[in-house]
């Protein structure tokens, strides 16, 4: 069997403490049993965590990345999800072994003069130490943070403590739906606008920044994007560059699926491309971008696709496999 090289670390880490931050969400802590340094990684990353052969879910990391003995996620319990976040809060146990894979990040911190960090409920968990790296580059930042209740939104305290007339709370039974008309009112070339929570919270920042300059909004989804998904389904051939190898992909079949029935082990995870696991470069042909991960500018590059989801536009695809 052929495998596609990845850069990322596959660690089994120990789950040394599992603790209640809000109404349903748990913050796991996790170490190696050797007490070895874990891998960086930046504001913005997440990690996979493989809990059963078939359940792998990706949380985003909201530690601190100086902090090199431990990795860091907080969970939120999703009755109408698809079993990741029940095994977590249910299953899952302090001193249990966890498999790790990553980190990967789609959500860097761009340097800025000026940020606006949206977040809605477990949305704050990339935020979060995206705040701490633009508090110490001196930037000029706000952060409005959303949710059901004040007793469910995670880190509130210690954010309303640690950074005071920086952050706004909104819950939603006090006060409605956040303002975005006030709070995106001034599009400003030096701005970046950092957003990450449900659905849609997100369609509505994206479309109240439609006036703002191209780059300017940055955002992370936990789910695919409405339509993203949606499209012809038509055949076509991909090549394999290392081998040489061609392959059709019928139209009831995703790019992933053939790739790997033919023998070569590509790593993926979500299958709805909003997770960057399966992320492969493009060496010639043009996709059918269909991920909920690439901006606009990324996904015009054509250089590179997410196959469990993404198809075709030509022909033929030549793939970096």
């Amino acid at each position: 069997m052929q495998t596609a090289p990845h850069h990322e670390y596959e660690l089994d880490l120990v789950l040394d403490k599992k603790e209640t931050l809000a109404d349903g969400v748990v913050q796991l802590t996790l170490r190696s049993a050797d007490g070895a340094d874990l891998p960086e990684w930046e504001p913005g990353a997440h990690i996979d965590l493989v809990l059963t052969d078939d359940l792998v879910r990706q949380y985003s990391l909201c530690g601190d990345p100086a902090e090199r003995s431990v990795l860091q996620v907080a969970v939120l319990r999703e009755p109408a999800g698809r079993g990741g976040s029940a095994h977590v809060h249910d299953t899952l146990a302090e001193g249990d072994t966890v498999h790790v894979r990553g980190p990967r990040n789609h959500f860097a911190l761009v340097a800025a003069v000026r940020y606006v960090f949206v977040a809605g409920g477990i949305g704050i968990t990339p935020i979060l130490p995206m705040l701490a790296q633009a508090e110490a580059a001196g930037a000029d930042w706000r952060l409005v943070y959303g949710g059901r209740t004040r007793s469910s939104m995670a880190f509130r305290d210690r954010l309303e403590q640690a950074y005071p007339g920086k952050v706004t709370v909104r819950p939603m039974d006090e006060v409605g739906l956040l303002d975005l008309p006030t709070i995106l009112a001034e599009p400003g070339a030096d701005v970046a606008v950092y957003c990450c929570g449900p659905e849609p919270l997100l369609a509505a920042v994206e479309e109240q920044c439609t006036r703002w300059p191209q780059g300017a909004l940055h955002l992370e989804r936990f789910a695919p994007k409405a339509g993203a998904t949606d499209g012809p389904m038509e055949s076509f051939e991909i090549e394999l560059s290392r081998s040489g190898t061609t392959l059709a992909v019928p139209a009831d079949r995703s790019i992933l699926d053939v790739v790997e029935a033919s023998g070569v082990q590509v790593l993926s995870s979500c299958q709805e491309g909003t997770c960057g696991t399966c992320e492969t470069a493009v060496l010639d042909g043009v996709p059918d971008h269909r991920d909920s991960l690439l901006t606009d500018e990324e996904q015009a590059a054509n250089d590179t696709m997410m196959i469990c989801v993404s198809r075709s536009c030509s022909a033929r695809l030549v793939l970096d496999l």
